[in-house]
C-alpha cells in the first residue's frame, strides 16, 4: 500500500533535515590545523575565567556560552543545540507524556504552533498563538524550547501548571493540566454535508501518508475533498514526500532541493529531487486545500505540490515559509547540532523559504517584484516564499462584545475554554450512550450559561446576543470534537468559518478539478482578493 520512499528520514517539524548529514561523512576540514592557535586561545580564556573571574564559573556553563555565541553569530533562526535529553527526544515518534502541544521560538518567545486535537491543552483550551511564560513555579519567559518541552512533560497522570500570554489580555493566563500518554492520529477525516469529504491533516506526523491512504480507498461516492492544512507546522520530510505522492501521477517531481556540498565553498551547491512512484489515488476527485500563516514546513510541500500540478486549488492565507534544510548532525557526548544547509523547492522549482530576520520576522518585500512561474493549465503562480493561495480569504474576528467576554473570562479567572470543554464532554457522553449526532438543546445551553454566571460572569454579558451566539457556537463544536465526529465539527465551524465555507460552496457548485478553477474565476472579484492563481 503506502511504500517508503528511500530519502530523508529524519525530522521535519519546523526542523527539515537532511539525508546528507546521515549518509555523507564530512571531509576533513585542512583549516582545523590552521585554527589551532584559535582554539588554544579560547581553552586558555575559559581556563582563566574559571579559575579567577570573581563569580564561580564552570567550564560546562562557560564552554555552552560559546557554543551559544557561534550559534548566535550565524543569524540562522533554527539553529540549535540539543541537549542529551532533546536529543533523545528528537528521536523519538511521537509518542510521550505530555499536554500534546508543539511549541516553537518565534520572536524570541515560546509559541504554541500546534495544540493537538483531542489532548489535555486542547481540553483545557490552550491554543495556537499562545506564549509560554511559566510552568509550575518558574519564569519560562527567557526558556528554550527545550527547557520548556522538558518541564511540560512528565509521568502520566500527573499535573503540570502552564502560564501563558495571549494576546488581547493584560494578564497571564494560568492553567493546571494533568498529563496523559500522548499520541494522536494525524489524519482526521469526515463527511459533511452534500457529500463531500473532509480531512483534518494538523501534523505531518509519522504514519500520515498511511492514514491518509487509508481514507482516499473509501471515497468512491464522495463528490470532492477538502485537505485543511491551517495550522500545521510539518513533520517527517519523506511523509511529506510520500503524501504528495498519493495524489500525483508516477514520475511527477515531488520537490527538490538545492544546497551547499559538504566542505565546498558557499558558491558550490548539489541539488536533489524525489519523483512519484506509485500510482495515483483519487485522479478525478476535485480537491481544495486550505492553508494560512501557520501551516508550515512540510505541509508546504504537499500543498506546493498539489498546486503547481493543478491538482488542488489552494484557498486561505499565506504560509508561513519554511522551506530551508536543516541539517542535524551528531556530536560527541549525545549532543546534535541543527543548522541550515540549504532549501527547499516546489516542483516548478519555487522557493518555500521566506525571508526573515535572525529573530524570525518576515522582512517586508513589495509582491508585485516577486518572479513567477506557469502550471500545466497556464496559471500563474507567485514565487517568493511560502505557497500564495489560489483565493486569498480572511477569516471573520472576533466581535467586541465577544473579545469582552473573553477578557471578563480573564479578569473573573473563569477558564471559558475549559468550562466549554468539560460541557462539551457532559453532553457528548449522554449523546453517544443514546447513539445520536451531536447536538445542543436549548435546556442543555441554558444550563451552561447558568454555571457561567456562578462562576462569575455577569448575567448582562451573558445575556447579549452576540455573546449567546458565540459561546452557542463554541459549545457545538467542543461536543463535537468530544464525540470525535470531524464532520460534524466542520458543519459547525463553517457558520463563522469564511475559509471553509467557501471551499465547500465552490466543490458543491463545480464540475471536476478544471471546473473548480474556471469557478474561481467568475467568484474571486466578488469572493475576496484574488491570490497566487488565474
Amino acid at each position: 500500500m503506502i511504500k517508503h520512499i528511500a530519502v530523508l528520514t529524519l525530522i521535519l517539524i519546523l526542523t527539515t533535515t537532511s539525508a546528507r548529514a546521515q549518509n555523507t561523512r564530512i571531509p576533513p576540514d585542512s583549516r582545523t590545523q590552521d585554527n589551532i592557535p584559535q582554539l588554544a586561545i579560547l581553552d586558555s580564556a575559559v581556563s582563566a575565567i574559571t579559575q579567577m573571574h570573581m563569580d564561580q564559573f564552570s567550564d560546562s556553563i562557560l564552554w555552552e556560552a560559546a557554543i551559544d555565541g557561534l550559534i548566535d553569530s550565524l543569524q540562522d533562526p533554527y539553529a540549535e543545540l540539543f541537549t542529551p535529553v532533546e536529543s533523545e527526544a528528537w528521536e523519538t515518534t511521537g509518542n510521550y507524556s505530555g499536554i500534546g502541544l508543539q511549541i516553537t521560538q518565534l520572536n524570541e518567545r515560546i509559541t504554541v504552533t500546534a495544540v493537538f486535537r483531542s489532548t489535555p491543552a486542547n481540553q483545557v483550551g490552550i491554543v495556537v498563538g499562545d506564549v509560554i511564560v511559566g510552568v509550575n513555579e518558574h519564569d519560562a519567559s527567557l526558556w528554550t524550547t527545550g527547557m520548556a518541552a522538558d518541564s511540560i512533560r512528565g509521568p502520566v497522570g500527573t499535573e503540570v501548571l502552564v502560564r501563558i500570554r495571549r494576546q488581547g489580555f493584560e494578564e497571564p493566563i494560568a492553567f493546571d493540566i494533568e498529563r496523559a500518554q500522548v499520541h494522536r492520529p494525524a489524519v482526521h477525516f469526515g463527511t459533511l454535508e452534500g457529500g463531500l469529504g473532509y480531512v483534518v491533516l494538523d501534523r505531518v506526523a509519522r504514519n500520515a501518508a498511511s492514514e491518509m491512504n487509508d481514507v482516499l480507498r473509501n471515497m468512491d461516492s464522495t463528490k470532492g475533498l477538502i485537505i485543511d492544512l491551517r495550522r500545521n507546522p510539518g513533520g517527517f520530510l519523506d511523509e511529506s514526500l510520500m503524501l504528495a505522492d498519493l495524489f500525483l501521477k508516477p514520475g511527477s517531481k515531488l520537490a527538490s532541493t538545492v544546497q551547499r556540498a559538504p566542505g565546498s565553498s558557499a558558491s558550490e551547491t548539489t541539488a536533489d529531487s524525489w519523483d512519484d512512484r506509485w500510482p495515483q489515488l483519487v485522479p478525478d476527485l476535485p480537491i481544495i486545500v486550505l492553508v494560512d500563516e501557520f501551516t508550515a514546513s512540510g505541509a508546504e510541500i504537499l500543498a506546493g505540490a498539489l498546486q503547481d500540478y493543478d491538482r488542488g486549488l489552494v484557498m486561505g492565507a499565506r504560509t508561513f515559509g519554511k522551506g530551508v534544510v536543516q541539517t542535524v548532525m551528531p556530536l560527541p557526548f549525545n549532543r546534535r547540532l541543527r543548522f541550515t544547509t540549504g532549501s527547499w523547492l516546489t516542483p516548478l522549482g519555487r522557493s518555500l523559504q521566506r525571508v526573515r530576520d535572525a529573530q524570525g520576522r518576515p522582512i517586508e518585500e513589495d509582491i508585485d517584484t516577486l518572479p513567477r512561474v506557469t502550471t500545466p493549465m497556464g496559471r500563474t503562480l507567485i514565487n517568493g516564499g511560502g505557497i500564495f493561495p489560489d483565493l486569498e480569504i480572511e477569516n471573520d474576528t472576533l466581535k467586541a462584545m465577544e473579545r469582552e467576554l473573553i477578557a471578563t473570562a480573564n479578569e473573573a479567572r473563569v477558564l471559558l475554554g475549559l468550562r466549554l470543554a468539560e460541557f462539551g464532554f457532559e453532553v457528548a457522553t449522554t449523546l453517544i450512550d443514546k447513539d445520536e449526532r451531536p447536538t445542543l438543546s436549548e435546556e442543555q445551553f441554558e444550563r451552561f450559561l447558568t454555571q457561567l454566571e456562578e462562576d462569575g460572569l455577569p448575567t448582562e454579558l451573558l445575556s447579549d446576543e452576540d455573546v449567546r451566539s458565540y459561546l452557542h457556537w463554541q459549545a457545538r463544536i467542543n461536543i463535537a470534537q468530544r464525540m470525535d465526529d470531524v464532520g460534524s465539527e466542520a458543519d459547525f465551524r463553517k457558520e463563522r468559518d469564511r475559509v471553509l465555507a467557501e471551499a465547500i460552496q465552490l466543490l458543491m457548485t463545480s464540475d471536476g478539478q478544471a471546473g473548480l478553477f474556471q469557478e474561481l474565476d467568475k467568484r474571486a472579484s466578488g469572493v475576496g482578493n484574488e491570490g497566487a492563481g488565474s
